[in-house]
């Protein structure tokens, strides 16, 4: 009976701890001999960016939405409200972004109501953080989050898999190689706030102009000790040009290279009355 124990104690500290690599043969097995067809990351477009200046933080994303190689939305909100004095951009798949903001905006206020005191930034980045990590990656939302509170100016960026960072200036999203190469060139320390504005602008500008699946508008969220402004749209980048000639064809310019008519079959209408 002592031998079949610490047998059952050897298996169990077998497993215990650690990854676990005992699917990978059988995955290799179905890819290749069962044909089976593995999901693949969904990829997503947006440019977020975020810049701390002298009396605050700004924000900023562009607003389209897209669906694949589909343009959902020209006109997607991507700033979310998380508290008077926080907000937060996101990127990645929009159900997820919204959701998790808005969940987490609740948690805020509850948090509120029951201290009676303003939302501090890193309670909000805990908040994220711990959510995200629970679903390892599966929850896709890449945030740019920012504030101020009675501690100054924060900007945080959290990944989907629950990491973060504290920058002065960061980018995310499929654009955020042409907008962090803006901020690169020409951010600087304790910028003044019309001067860090113009500098998110140019950076969105460059993910619009740069990224397919980034486009239409430019908005911005501007967050002070005083108050919080956002402004949406702040520039309309992408707009359609007006033709400069119609073009009008007469009938028969196409020619017709076979024709085939079909007859539709009559369609018979029965009631049935049960009792």
């Amino acid at each position: 009976l002592k031998k079949l124990m610490m047998e059952s104690l050897d298996g169990q500290e077998a497993h215990r701890g650690g990854f676990s690599f005992e699917n990978v043969h059988r995955n290799n097995y179905l890819s290749q001999q069962a044909n089976v067809a593995f999901p693949k990351a969904k990829k997503t477009g947006t440019t977020i960016a975020g810049i701390v200046f002298k009396d605050g933080v700004v924000l900023g994303a562009d607003t389209r939405a897209t669906g694949g190689n589909i343009v959902a939305d020209k006109n997607c909100a991507k700033i979310h409200y998380m508290a008077p004095n926080i907000y937060c951009c996101g990127a990645g798949t929009a159900a997820d972004t919204e959701n998790v903001t808005d969940m987490v905006s609740s948690q805020l206020q509850l948090h509120r109501l029951s201290t009676g005191r303003q939302s501090r930034v890193v309670t909000s980045l805990r908040f994220l953080t711990q959510h995200l990590f629970r679903y390892q990656g599966h929850v896709s939302a890449a945030l740019v989050l920012g504030g101020v509170d009675f501690s100054g100016p924060h900007l945080y960026c959290v990944y989907p898999h629950g990491s973060s960072s504290v920058l002065p200036f960061v980018t995310m999203g499929s654009g955020s190689l042409a907008a962090m190469s803006v901020f690169e060139d020409r951010y600087r320390p304790d910028m003044e706030r019309e001067e860090a504005m113009e500098l998110v602008k140019d950076a969105i500008r460059a993910g619009i102009f740069n990224d397919l699946g980034s486009g239409s508008s430019v908005d911005l969220c501007v967050i002070t000790k005083d108050n919080t402004d956002y402004i949406r749209p702040y520039e309309v980048s992408s707009v359609r040009d007006q033709k400069e000639m119609e073009f009008s064809y007469q009938r028969g310019t196409t020619v017709v290279l076979s024709e085939k008519t079909a007859t539709l079959a009559d369609v018979i209408v029965e009631t049935v009355e049960t009792s």
